[in-house]
């Protein structure tokens, strides 16, 4: 009988004390019944039959022992690498004396990590609202600006994606608002990205509240604003009284090598969104930071938001440790050598597949390799999950594969994940010409 310790070691009889399977095939059998049977299934038939089992710093294994590199990262909620023992220890010792607390009530751990969330912030931030989870803060975010400038409307970017909540759902791709009657109301607008002439005719009526942006749009496949986009749209927004709202859920906390990924473009939003990484994949929280302007409903009605778990104390305490990791030099200079060198590899693989890998999107540690089919990067997916590396497919660019490795890569990790890319960017090259999908 296998136990949690060694429950990887082998396929059958998995015991894990609190719970028992069978077989891998039972599980997959009833996380179909009991879970998702269309996404169960989805993964079984793209070749990707993953049940996570051990995890440790840039690995995953499956139950049956396959060992995966993550450059998933689960979209950078393991920034810092599965488990990371300063993250843990410092939950273990926060679980000694806090629990989740009170929302109601003034709270030490939440109060510290607001103030570190501040310092830390572009400037002009003042004050932090807590969520559970990165769609939680989206909506927060939207209500707060909504509230501080009495307009409805919001600007986001065509095949944006922020989340399934309500208000984030409104700003994203209507595949994911029409399965439940949630197409999008008047209030929500959308341009296409780097289109600053249709974000300014966007903005000219004078009611919209926010533009609402991630930094690097992850879902649609890291397109990379082109030089001056951004802070053009910064300039427009000030210009029409509309708020910035920088979601970075995906490209803060150092991905791209700075703590957050607006201040390479010089921009001081009026909001930012953080979520995903915050407390190194270890506790649900997710914080939305605000500058004064922004912040008037605090100080009107703090009740107007509440949310049981956002904040939840032994969260902050993962936070402020996760925080502190990713502000570190070395981890800085860890970022941008790993990125250096990832850069280089990745076009030397380009280099002898041309006419199969034929882009590659990078800021820092975000990445975007671009294939020369409508589904290339699923084909690309299979092959590196066969030859143990863990990456997926854009869900709203599917010839755009996202590969993300994690802040603190070993450099000898770094070789190795590139030598099995390199590997299994060729053999998918060779599926997708025996099935006649590489185009000319």
């Amino acid at each position: 009988m296998t136990s949690i310790q060694d429950a990887s070691v082998g396929d059958e009889d998995l015991d894990f004390g609190y719970f028992r399977f069978a077989s891998k095939a039972e599980m997959l059998e009833k996380s179909k019944s009991y879970w998702n049977p269309d996404k169960t299934q989805f993964w079984s038939d793209s070749g990707i039959p993953l049940v996570v089992d051990r995890r440790e710093e840039y690995f995953l294994y499956d139950i049956t022992g396959k060992r995966l590199i993550d450059v998933h990262l689960n979209g950078g909620t393991y920034n810092l690498g599965h488990r990371n023992p300063e993250v843990v220890a410092a939950i273990k010792a926060a679980m000694t004396h806090f629990d989740i607390g009170n929302h109601h009530f003034p709270a030490l751990a939440r109060t510290a990590l607001a103030e570190q969330l501040v310092a830390t912030a572009t400037p002009g931030m003042s004050k932090v609202i807590y969520g559970s989870g990165g769609g939680e803060a989206i909506d927060i975010a939207l209500k707060t600006a909504r509230n501080a400038t009495k307009r409805s409307g919001i600007v986001s970017i065509v095949k944006a994606y922020h989340g399934h909540t309500g208000l984030a759902l409104q700003t994203g791709d209507d595949r994911f608002s029409r399965i439940f009657l949630s197409e999008r109301s008047d209030d929500f607008i959308q341009v296409p990205f780097n289109d600053i002439a249709a974000m300014e005719q966007a903005l000219a009526s004078g009611g919209v509240a926010a533009v609402i942006m991630e930094t690097i749009p992850a879902t649609y496949g890291f397109p990379l604003p082109e030089p001056g986009y951004l802070e053009a749209v910064k300039s427009l927004c000030d210009r029409h009284g509309t708020l910035y709202i920088a979601d970075e859920v995906q490209t803060g906390l150092m991905r791209t090598g700075e703590l957050w990924g607006i201040t390479k473009h010089g921009i001081d939003p009026d909001i930012i969104v953080t979520g995903k990484g915050l407390s190194g994949g270890m506790y649900p929280i997710s914080a939305v930071i605000v500058n004064e302007r922004s912040s008037g409903w605090l100080g009107q009605d703090g009740f107007a938001h509440m949310s049981t778990f956002g904040g939840a104390e032994v969260g902050c305490i993962a936070a402020m440790v996760t925080l502190d990791i990713c502000s570190r030099p070395s981890t800085r200079l860890a970022v941008h050598h790993a990125a250096d060198v990832i850069g280089h590899g990745l076009r030397r693989i380009q280099a002898s597949y041309p006419d199969w890998l034929t882009g590659i999107r990078q800021n820092g540690l975000v990445i975007g390799l671009e294939f020369n089919h409508p589904e290339g990067a699923k084909y690309v997916m299979k092959h590196l999950y066969a030859n143990g590396v863990w990456a997926i497919f854009s869900t709203l660019d599917p010839r755009v594969l996202q590969y993300k490795p994690g802040l603190l890569v070993s450099p000898a990790l770094v070789e190795e994940l590139l030598d099995r890319t390199a590997l299994a960017i060729g053999r998918s090259r060779d599926e997708a010409a025996r099935s006649k999908g590489v185009r000319s």
